[in-house]
């Protein structure tokens, strides 16, 4: 069933300071965002999309067969981490996590207790702020270098960093809030590190082409807008944007978004260079011919939608409010009907990442102030491939 609801700018405004913002969890603020049956639905499926532009190399022309996970055997990998939120690897395979409470990125060896690498200076975990997405650099075995995204006192900013040296900004004024502060950070298969920014509880910002908030940014490795991006000089990618916080390309080299809505609907997108995805004027699928229909939408209940990625011809989805892991094939012409994983197993799912050796890694996020944490929470749970 396709689930359509137009939401004008100024209600979609109003809303924005009295949600709970993005996280979801606690049971005062689930009810204020989503009062609906739960719903998850494809929007988008009959619509052929096009692959992303300006890849480094041509992609396949088709996806790779599924890989495919026993979700009856969780691995713990990790336990009493202080709200785990970006996970990167490095070339030997050994993995960085994000701390978002704390600062601390600390490193995952297989079989070893989680040691602290480097604290990063300047990070102030203020709401749902703090230190937020990694992304190592394509050729970190050269250059050693790593990207974070993290909030200030004033701004949320994009910083890279050897191991235990000194941040260098390369991106700021990023603004920052209690809410909606974006944060993910992934390099595409162009070579370019694309961003996340929420709209910091402004929706207006998202429309607004000379902001960088609300938006999906694609820039170089030093900072600076790459080269053929939708407006020159600029690093927007996309706009229309409320709160990104998960990036994943398929085989083709199309990238998909999963987004955090108001109080109707969150999404994932097919994001393609200069177009807009309609908030604050629509929440969820409005067919207004300016905006850009998601390919698919959830109650925000059952959903609250981090981290994506995909493996195989599968793309996952981890969601807060929800406490669970969506699973959609990704086809041709879009996306299937979201199937429920892990449903309420771990509580809040933050990350899920693709390991290098095809491994699926899921970071909860039941410390963050709106869960019920275990006493081993917070956890990266590991899914082994199947032969």
């Amino acid at each position: 069933m396709t689930v359509r609801r137009r939401v004008v700018a100024g209600i979609a405004l109003a809303v924005l300071v009295t949600s709970c913002g993005d996280d979801g969890g606690s049971a005062s603020s689930a009810t204020n965002r989503a009062n609906t049956v739960p719903v998850a639905t494809t929007t988008g499926a009959a619509t052929t999309i096009p692959a992303t532009t300006t890849p480094a190399t041509t992609p396949p022309t088709t996806a790779p067969a599924g890989r495919n996970y026993d979700f009856t055997k969780p691995e713990v990998i990790a336990t009493g981490l202080s709200v785990p939120w970006g996970i990167a690897f490095l070339p030997d395979g050994t993995a960085l996590v994000a701390e978002r409470m704390s600062g601390r990125i600390v490193q995952l060896r297989a079989g070893t207790a989680p040691q602290p690498v480097m604290t990063v200076a300047d990070v102030s975990p203020n709401g749902e702020g703090g230190l937020l997405g990694l992304a190592t650099s394509p050729t970190y075995a050269q250059d050693g270098l790593v990207y974070a995204y993290f909030t200030t006192t004033t701004d949320n900013r994009v910083a890279r960093f050897r191991l235990g040296a000194p941040p260098q900004v390369i991106l700021s004024g990023i603004a920052a809030a209690g809410v909606h502060n974006g944060g993910r950070l992934a390099f595409g298969p162009d070579g370019l590190l694309y961003v996340t920014t929420g709209d910091a509880a402004a929706g207006a910002r998202a429309q607004d082409l000379a902001n960088i908030n609300g938006k999906i940014l694609r820039i170089k490795a030093d900072g600076s807008p790459a080269d053929g991006n939708p407006f020159p000089g600029s690093p927007v990618w996309s706009l229309g944007h409320r709160n990104v916080q998960g990036l994943a390309w398929d085989a083709r080299g199309r990238l998909f978004a999963s987004e955090f809505g108001g109080n109707a609907f969150d999404e994932v997108n097919l994001i393609e260079p200069g177009k807009n995805y309609g908030w604050p004027t629509v929440e969820g699928t409005g067919n207004n011919p300016a905006f850009v229909n998601p390919l698919v939408t959830w109650s925000t209940n059952v959903a609250s939608p981090s981290g994506a990625a995909i493996s195989g011809d599968s793309l996952y989805v981890a969601a807060l409010a929800g406490a669970r892991l969506w699973k959609m094939t990704v086809t041709p012409t879009g996306l299937s009907t979201p199937q429920a994983l892990l449903e309420g197993q771990f509580g809040r799912l933050r990350t899920v990442v693709t390991a290098p050796d095809g491994a699926l890694w899921v970071a909860t996020s039941n410390r963050d102030g709106r869960g019920t944490p275990t006493p081993d929470d917070d956890r990266i749970i590991r899914f082994a491939p199947t032969p």
